[in-house]
């Protein structure tokens, strides 16, 4: 894409995209609803990057004072967040920058941030009856899904013929046995799963909520009690033995335990639509090349 002759990075997209799915995750979005999403946020972050070159033209056209104490405060934090000089020099070396051109950078960022403020100015707070009014109407939103926290074996066939099939079932049925026997589950997974989290880490798979796995290992780990071994499951990796270590129950919280991620949703919204509405201004005296 191009806009008033100068093209559009592909990273460019690449940032409003990922920016889009950080912000909605952050706001109890789920990760099987994100995925669907996925089409309608990449064409929203298409029309933001269209959106963020225009605003960066006018800033530029703008007399828009932006200091050299700013500039430097933003390079000290990039410099402390990089852990020191040295890492930061060699972060600019990798990303292909010198100081100067990253100064540069900053400045025309800060440029665009005072003119983001100076449309957003009038958009207003959201009042508390507008947030418990949202809240209200979205509170499924804001819940929690049930999560699980388990273990399991994966032993996966040597070939793709019945017999390899055969071979690793009788392994992973033995290695149930000698676990209900009493042997150790991290000790068996970091010797026989074919997982890499059996040696990285016993066999553990951390925190996870429904759809994150395969179905048929999905269905077997919500199923179980805490403290539950399964049967064999098969996936389309092989066969799996999952030990169910803990499950946080699902939760809906109430107003005032969401009531900031509401305001801050709405607060957005409002700035997102005057921001949007100064945008599509400047979209009708552009030359947009898709």
């Amino acid at each position: 894409m191009k806009v008033n002759g100068i093209e559009i990075p592909v990273k460019a997209v690449e940032y409003e995209l990922n920016r889009l799915i950080r912000f909605h995750a952050e706001h109890g979005m789920q990760e099987e609803q994100l995925r669907a999403e996925l089409p309608t946020l990449k064409k929203k972050a298409e029309e933001q990057a269209v959106g963020t070159a225009l605003l960066f033209q006018e800033a530029a056209a703008l007399d828009l004072a932006v200091s050299d104490e700013e500039v430097e405060e933003a390079v000290d934090r990039m410099r402390s967040e990089a852990g020191g000089d040295d890492r930061f020099r060699a972060i600019l070396h990798r990303q292909g920058k010198n100081i100067v051109q990253l100064r540069a950078e900053i400045k025309r960022g800060k440029k665009v941030d005072k003119l983001v403020e100076k449309v957003c100015a009038d958009a207003g707070e959201p009042t508390e009856d507008e947030a418990k009014a949202f809240f209200d109407a979205h509170r499924g939103d804001f819940g929690k899904d049930t999560q699980v926290r388990a273990q399991h074996i994966l032993v996966a066939p040597k070939g793709k013929g019945d017999e390899a099939k055969a071979e690793a079932l009788a392994k992973i049925k033995a290695i149930r046995e000698r676990v209900l026997a009493g042997s150790d589950f991290s000790e068996e997974a970091a010797a026989h799963s074919d997982c890499p989290s059996g040696k990285q880490a016993g066999g553990s798979l951390g925190w996870f909520s429904p759809g994150m796995m395969v179905k048929e290992f999905d269905e077997a780990a919500f199923s179980l009690p805490v403290g539950g071994l399964s049967e064999i499951v098969e996936t389309q990796f092989g066969y799996h033995v999952i030990l169910k270590n803990d499950e946080i129950p699902a939760s809906t919280p109430e107003f005032l335990e969401a009531r900031d991620k509401v305001m801050d949703l709405l607060r957005h919204d409002r700035r997102g639509k005057a921001l949007a509405q100064h945008v599509e201004e400047l979209r009708k005296n552009a030359t947009i090349e898709q």
